[in-house]
């Protein structure tokens, strides 16, 4: 493979990885209840699902930034724990 068709996200954490994977994964490490304390928004915090939290994140640029930054903490926690990234 050429310089030219070499990946640009090879280095990207997040190239690939779909907002739902991010929500679901966050909550699955956090659960709803630590999720909500970290990023304190309505979707989260008051009945939350992962479907509202789509659809409230994809209208909501700041909020979603907030969540690919807490999702990219997690992934170097889990690194330092020596654990499986949850994907």
């Amino acid at each position: 493979m050429s310089d030219e068709q070499k990946p640009t996200q090879a280095n990207n954490p997040l190239h690939g990885v779909t907002l739902e994977a991010m929500v679901t994964a966050l909550v699955d490490f956090y659960g709803w209840g630590g999720l909500g304390e970290r990023i304190p928004v309505r979707c989260f915090n008051v009945d939350p699902s992962v479907t509202s939290s789509l659809r409230f994140l994809r209208k909501t640029p700041w909020a979603r930034e907030k969540v690919e930054g807490l999702y990219l903490f997690m992934l170097r926690e889990q690194r330092r724990a020596g654990q499986r990234p949850v994907r």
